[in-house]
């Protein structure tokens, strides 16, 4: 049997795909004796994520057993994780401070410009 999911870590809470799966599919990720069995609710692109065990909208995403980023809302056992549902750590919410500082500074820039 081929493997076709990736768990990297006892602690990880998401799998990787190791190709294209499909919706409905049954799939096994495992690391030496653990093993996760789950169904999933809609197709992961080969590369993606997607979730071992319900994980709740706020609660850490978790691969390589590090926080990788935390829910925006509600994952199901066997959903896509990706930027619809999980902010990463790397990018999101660091950046969100970013952002709206740049937006305010743009805001003053051009009240005292006119």
């Amino acid at each position: 049997m081929s493997r076709i999911a990736i768990l990297l870590h006892a602690k990880d809470n998401v799998a990787t795909a190791l190709a294209d799966l499909k919706k409905g599919e049954q799939v096994v990720a495992s690391l030496d004796d653990i093993s996760v069995d789950v169904v999933l609710l809609g197709d992961v692109a080969f590369g993606h994520k997607y979730a071992l065990r319900d994980i709740a909208k706020g609660e850490e995403v978790i691969k390589y057993g590090m926080p990788i980023g935390k829910a925006l809302s509600d994952i199901r056992a066997g959903d896509w994780v990706h930027i619809h549902n999980c902010r990463s750590h790397r990018y999101g919410f660091r950046n969100d401070i970013a952002v709206k500082n740049t937006v305010s500074w743009q805001r003053l820039r051009e009240k005292k410009i006119s």
